[in-house]
């Protein structure tokens, strides 16, 4: 029925995150799980997982609309949570594409941009219409996408995420150690207990006298000195103000160590797929005219 809602999933490389979406842009529903699930035996796939929605009191949507990221095996996953839930349900794997609700891709092939990136840019371009931005988003890895105030994409940067620096540190030196993320917000939090967020951007304040908190905090400053790096050379480039909008799984952290003015939003990736799932549904069927 026409007023059903959507599906939207966003399947990323740590965690999948879902909403239900009206066409109009009203959410009714929103969760996550992540991917650890145990393998079925004799088979290479997680679905049977302590890590799955509960979809059991949800109404049924119109259609499901995907971004997903995370590969094959999690494909797979995602379509027999909804099978179970809603066998037959319609479903649609977005794909980049040149040109979509107000967003023009710049890459050199517009197909390669991540499905993520590019429902993000068009979450991000309705949230603040006619205003140039940078997105960051702090996942397994960090983004960047430049978005000017015409809403074309005009190039991005890909590094490794917070948790996959210090990961790799701990994994490939001898006598550093592997620090997880909890692990790792727990030692910023601590340093940053009782500080302003302009004291917390002084580079004094981030110096460590321990290896754990070196570790953490020197990549933690890392990824901040890349988001100011690139908002200052786009404002000298631009000669305009550019909103800096801060999102992912690490933006809580992170963000705070920032001393630029940033704004956070933490659903670009489901707001652009109501978007798109909504201008979809709204196009005349394929061989019709438009009235």
């Amino acid at each position: 029925m026409s007023g059903d809602p959507f599906l939207l999933i966003d399947a990323g490389n740590s965690r999948v995150k879902w909403a239900l979406v009206h066409a109009d842009g009203t959410q009714t529903h929103s969760g996550a799980f992540s991917h650890g699930g145990q393998l079925v035996k004799g088979t290479g796939d997680p679905l049977q997982s302590r890590h799955e929605p509960d979809w059991s009191a949800l109404p049924a949507p119109a259609s499901a609309w995907l971004s997903n990221v995370a590969g094959d095996a999690v494909a797979r996953r995602i379509d027999a949570f909804i099978d179970r839930q809603w066998p037959g349900l319609s479903r649609t794997t977005i794909r980049s594409a040149a040109r979509q609700c107000g967003v023009t891709n710049g890459y050199t092939t517009p197909t390669q941009l991540g499905s993520d990136r590019w429902a993000g840019m068009i979450g991000a371009r309705a949230a603040f219409p006619g205003e140039p931005l940078l997105i960051a988003t702090f996942g397994t890895a960090t983004t960047l996408e430049a978005l000017n105030a015409d809403g074309v994409f005009v190039g991005g940067l890909i590094a490794p995420g917070w948790s996959l620096m210090m990961r790799s540190l701990g994994e490939h030196t001898a006598q550093l150690p592997t620090l997880d993320a909890s692990a790792a917000r727990d030692l910023l939090a601590h340093d940053a207990a009782g500080a302003s967020q302009r004291e917390r951007a002084k580079h004094a304040a981030w110096l460590a006298t321990d290896t754990p908190r070196s570790l953490s905090t020197g990549c933690a400053l890392a990824q901040i000195g890349l988001i100011e790096r690139m908002w200052r050379d786009l404002q000298d480039e631009w000669k305009t103000p550019v909103r800096l909008v801060v999102s992912g799984g690490a933006a809580g952290e992170l963000a705070l160590g920032l001393g630029v003015p940033y704004t956070r939003h933490d659903s670009l990736v489901l707001a652009g797929l109501a978007l798109i799932a909504a201008e979809a549904s709204a196009a005349p069927p394929t061989g019709s005219r438009a009235a």
